[in-house]
């Protein structure tokens, strides 16, 4: 039997899938059918289930139940169940290496789903020789990392968004899932206009397999290929992309200095997660992915330049490239979509 400690039982107590049965929203519950599930709502979705999924890569010594606990409710007020005005049923997963398997049982009370999953590819099944005497110290987690990679594995879903266990969801996501979802084969432009784009006046995907947020934090401004942040992505899972992901990581082009394919460039996680999915979307498939606005999504409330701020005045470069950059610790709190507390230690220590 799994053991829990004593911030972990208490969370199940409190936050238990039996309790989260009862919060839909009155106006959910009000029009809903007789056995109490609500009606989904017609459109271009025909109301479609979001897979919604963390990865547990290891067990630390802070306790995840509480924060995974929040996340979950967060994600709930947010769908069809919530009082927010989402539109989209979701369903919970816990993807976990085996190491992470004692903490990653006590979510299973919470309403998750588990999936046990090893690496995408075994270290020593690399054959880039640089690749594979190194990614194991590279990053938070080195090669588990890489299982957040088996989200492209959850084909019953149209599409899956993946959460770091420190963030929260603070409005509904619907207008990326409508875009996703939206027959776009006419070549008709999609009015993204209330999507929150970081770069609103680039050329726009025509359809539309992932979006994420970069993090500008961890390389100089003048870098040509910047990393996303890896406690966010929704992506149209697919298991012809999981496998050449499989490929790029067998394959192990990640040169010294260089980074994936010579050119992908070398920062914190560049090996893994972070660095992986924008060689994929940048480099090997332009046109495939769109970055959001980083002060919308993903919000981390981070300094957008690169020195100091002094008397709350951000000082140097915009980290972005622009010459004007958004300070997004200034960012109403009512236009964030999803927060994430990496900066400012974990979400449960403070509950």
């Amino acid at each position: 039997k799994i053991q829990r400690d004593h911030y972990d039982n208490e969370a199940v107590q409190r936050l238990g899938a039996n309790e989260q049965d009862h919060e839909r929203a009155p106006i959910a519950a009000e029009h809903g059918n007789t056995d109490g599930s609500p009606n989904l709502p017609e459109g271009p979705t025909g109301g479609a289930t979001i897979g919604w999924a963390v990865t547990i890569t290891g067990c630390g010594s802070d306790p995840i139940t509480e924060g995974a606990a929040v996340l979950k409710h967060s994600i709930h007020l947010a769908s069809v169940h919530g009082n927010l005005g989402g539109r989209y049923d979701y369903k919970m997963y816990a993807i976990y290496h085996p190491d992470g398997e004692k903490c990653a049982k006590t979510l299973e009370s919470l309403g998750y789903t588990l999936v046990r999953r090893e690496t995408p590819v075994a270290v020593e099944q690399i054959k880039g020789d640089f690749l594979r005497s190194r990614i194991h110290n590279n990053g938070c987690c080195g090669e588990r990392e890489l299982v957040k990679l088996e989200a492209y594995t959850l084909t019953d879903h149209p599409v899956v968004v993946h959460m770091d266990l420190d963030t929260m969801v603070l409005k509904p996501l619907d207008s990326l899932f409508d875009w996703m979802l939206t027959d776009t084969s006419k070549n008709t432009p999609y009015d993204s206009s209330d999507i929150g784009l970081q770069w609103p006046d680039a050329e726009q995907p025509k359809k539309v397999n992932a979006f994420f947020t970069r993090d500008y934090n961890m390389v100089p401004p003048t870098r040509q290929y910047k990393p996303v942040q890896g406690g966010f992505l929704v992506l149209r899972p697919d298991m012809k992309v999981y496998n050449e992901f499989v490929d790029i990581i067998k394959k192990g082009d990640f040169q010294e200095g260089k980074g994936w394919g010579g050119i992908g460039g070398v920062f914190y996680g560049s090996m893994t997660f972070q660095g992986i999915i924008p060689y994929f979307y940048d480099i090997l498939h332009p046109g495939q992915a769109a970055e959001l606005n980083r002060c919308m999504y993903n919000q981390m409330a981070d300094n957008p330049k690169d020195k100091k701020t002094v008397n709350d005045i951000p000082q140097g470069k915009c980290r972005t490239g622009e010459d004007e950059c958004e300070d997004c610790r200034n960012r109403p709190i009512e236009e964030v979509k999803t927060a994430h507390f990496t900066l400012c230690q974990k979400r449960g220590l403070h509950l």
